[in-house]
């Protein structure tokens, strides 16, 4: 998926941590849990064999700890941006941690270009929008354009910034967060509106401890009807006072109208098209569907894969 530009974010010299992260073998056991060589240690990625022969090596050749250790093939560039992260404070997850779909690439930083490409997104989202509304619902015109899959990678990178984000599924007729998210559906959206459960439904990540995601839940034979009952509405005004972003997973907007109710509800939509399948004039029949509705389209995504 192609967002704007994209940049390769593959670790450099310059992403390393600094000489004064190790210091020296004494100042290595006794430094505090933030620096990268205790986080290693600690993290078993290094022993402290391993420790002293980065010290000598960043030393002698005036290297950076980091430098020194990948230069020794004691680390792997993933298990050094781990570290990182858990330095910095941001939640970047190791393969298989968390069970995720391979889809949510802001998880786990697998896609250096997919991911500064969604991180552009997030920057113009929280600019142009989120300042003055906290719920965006994503829509496209048709089944398979990359609507989920940018659902969901946005909602991770706004918890990875601390803000307190909610993921909702409301495409009740192919729902997939739960399949991405590995989280339980037997109770979901479909359940609230119902009236068959309440908001404790909502499922926080653990290792993703700013994010929460609502499921769709079973499939009902009446979407539509649920979906214009009016309890939406009621669900995100008590979801204004527990997140800061709440993003709303939509379904395929050219067929039963579920797309624009929900997008009325949110007020602001991010539509996605993908390249060789979208067709013109189903784009411009959403754009103009969502105008009457009094959704402002908050932009656009080309989806070139």
């Amino acid at each position: 998926m192609r967002l704007f530009r994209t940049f390769d974010i593959t670790p450099t010299l310059d992403d390393l941590p600094g000489e004064n992260d190790a210091g020296s073998a004494a100042t290595t056991h006794a430094s505090p849990l933030g620096k990268i060589g205790q986080i290693l240690l600690d993290g078993g990625k290094l022993d402290p064999e391993d420790i002293q022969k980065i010290l000598k090596l960043q030393h002698r050749k005036g290297l950076r700890f980091g430098e020194a250790a990948l230069k020794l093939r004691l680390l792997k560039p993933q298990d050094l941006m781990q570290a990182l992260s858990r330095q910095f404070a941001y939640p970047c997850l190791q393969p298989g941690e968390g069970d995720f779909s391979r889809e949510v690439v802001a998880a786990y930083q697998s896609s250096p270009s997919q991911l500064e490409a969604l991180r552009q997104q997030r920057s113009l989202l929280t600019q142009y929008w989120f300042a003055r509304s906290p719920a965006l619902a994503i829509v496209s015109p048709d089944h398979g354009e990359g609507r989920s899959y940018l659902a969901a990678n946005l909602a991770v990178l706004f918890a990875q910034l601390g803000r307190r984000t909610l993921l909702i599924d409301a495409d009740m007729r192919r729902p997939r967060q739960h399949e991405i998210f590995n989280v339980v559906n037997r109770l979901g959206l479909s359940s609230f509106l119902a009236g068959r459960a309440g908001a404790e439904i909502i499922q926080p990540l653990p290792v993703l401890r700013s994010l929460a995601v609502l499921s769709a839940g079973p499939i009902p034979p009446n979407p539509h009807e649920l979906l214009d009952r009016g309890g939406l509405s009621g669900l995100l005004e008590r979801a204004y006072r527990d997140y800061q972003v709440i993003i709303v997973d939509t379904p395929a907007g050219n067929h039963q109208g579920d797309a624009h109710i929900v997008a009325r509800h949110c007020q602001g939509a991010l539509m996605v098209v993908r390249r060789h399948r979208t067709r013109l004039n189903d784009a411009r029949n959403m754009i103009e569907h969502l105008s009457n509705v009094d959704v402002q389209l908050v932009g656009s995504v080309l989806n070139q894969f």
